[in-house]
């Protein structure tokens, strides 16, 4: 990846941390202190990819720098620091193909650091505009974040991550909803969340969504209407912007689950989603290995325990025997129970991607009231290492999403300063 300079509008304390992680992974970090150093940076050089910004503090001055980012022809996005009790409630972006991102604090630079990763990739794999396919284009309409799902007319593939382990009560559902709501709130992707457990599934119930029409359902009717419906429109959107389907709400009636046609469903669904999440039951059945087979990714939850650990490494030989070995990764879920996460790792012999610590009664607290612990507890440090799980997939994305921007001459700042305002106000 070639070296890109990242501008910083930090602390002096918050900017050595963010620093050396930056460093370490190729970048230049750049200290700004204010917006005339910005526009000083900004003139001299043209490596300048993407800026740190400070919005909970000098919102005129961040609004300056931000404006700097945005005019004389430059759309750089921005990593911009707000308060928690805003988080949700952001509608700015970019002009361009990467989106301006957001965060809180307490943070870890090393979140950080995936998060500005992320971006850059994305970045440095979208289409010059020359070579920009106007088949790929999406409407301003499906552009923000509260916008319908878009379905593009040319070839927009998603990520498909399936989050599975043959053994029970790992966290597969609360991993599989809390990343999904990482990567719609957090970072403005469109998320599909499917509940592939017939049995046990409780995704719905989870989110407080009562009686959600079901993809079974959906075929029936289908059969009797002679319509063809796409899982986009049949899903449920849940107050977060997450799309939701489940596939059957009794495991009795699952006769037109046949598995090849739930495999070539959700394979199309692909391409009007970033990224399909599957909550997997946890068996080796017909359906599971059909969906095997589609996955960019199979996340492993493994808690800290022997019986979870010995399920995890039958399946990593499951894997082996269906030529899925180098599509596990590992999460170790539970991290800080007192098992060295090396251990596990060194034993289960998958990839880690990500550790997440134990979050007591946060998940319930959040499921009673509908909806993802990412909503309602945003600060924690739990969220915080699913979020580094999320930016980490977005760093391993090899570019196929191509979100063209949306060019907003003479508004970007009335834009901002209204914003700034309303979130003042609400902080």
């Amino acid at each position: 990846m070639p070296r890109s300079a990242v501008a910083i509008a930090l602390p002096r304390s918050e900017f050595v941390a963010v620093n050396e992680h930056l460093s370490e992974a190729g970048y230049e970090a750049i200290a700004v202190e204010n917006a005339a150093d910005l526009e000083r940076l900004l003139s001299s050089r043209d490596d300048v990819r993407v800026a740190i910004l400070d919005g909970e503090k000098d919102f005129d001055g961040t609004l300056e720098m931000y404006a700097h980012l945005h005019e004389s022809g430059r759309n750089i996005p921005v990593l911009m620091l707000m308060p928690p009790r805003t988080l949700g409630r952001m509608g700015l972006s970019g002009t361009g193909y990467v989106k301006d991102e957001y965060f809180t604090r307490p943070y870890s630079a090393e979140s950080l650091r995936w998060r500005i990763e992320a971006m850059l990739i994305r970045l440095e794999n979208v289409p010059d505009e020359a070579d920009e396919d106007a088949s790929l284009i999406l409407t301003p309409e499906t552009a923000g974040l509260d916008a319908p799902i878009a379905e593009a007319v040319g070839e927009r593939r998603g990520q498909m991550i399936i989050v599975f382990n043959p053994k029970g009560g790992v966290g597969k559902t609360t991993i599989s909803i809390n990343l999904g709501a990482a990567l719609r709130l957090r970072k403005s992707q469109r998320v599909l969340l499917v509940d592939c457990d017939t049995i046990t599934g409780h995704i719905a119930s989870s989110l407080g969504l009562s009686h959600p029409r079901t993809l079974a359902k959906a075929w029936r009717e289908d059969e009797s209407t002679g319509a063809s419906e796409t899982l986009a429109q049949i899903a449920t959107v849940h107050s977060s912007g997450l799309g939701v389907l489940v596939m059957s709400e009794s495991p009795l009636h699952t006769e037109v689950l046949e598995p090849q046609r739930v495999a070539d469903a959700v394979a199309r669904a692909r391409e009007s989603y970033d990224f399909v999440i599957l909550d997997m039951h946890p068996d080796y059945g017909p359906l599971n290995q059909a969906l095997f087979a589609l996955a960019s990714k199979i996340l492993v939850p493994v808690t800290p325990d022997v019986p979870c650990i010995r399920a995890a490494v039958q399946f990593r030989e499951v894997a082996a025997e269906l030529g899925l070995r180098d599509r596990l990764a590992m999460v170790i879920n539970r991290a800080n129970s007192g098992v060295a996460p090396s251990d596990v790792e060194r034993v289960v012999d998958i990839p880690c991607l990500a550790r997440i610590r134990s979050a007591g009664m946060l998940f319930v607290r959040a499921a009673d009231e509908g909806k993802s612990a990412v909503e309602r507890f945003p600060t924690a440090k739990v969220i915080g290492d699913i979020g580094g799980l999320a930016d980490r997939l977005l760093a391993g994305d090899s570019g196929r999403f191509r979100r063209p921007g949306f060019h907003l001459p003479g508004r970007i700042v009335g834009s901002v300063r209204g914003l700034f305002g309303r979130l003042t106000a609400q902080a």
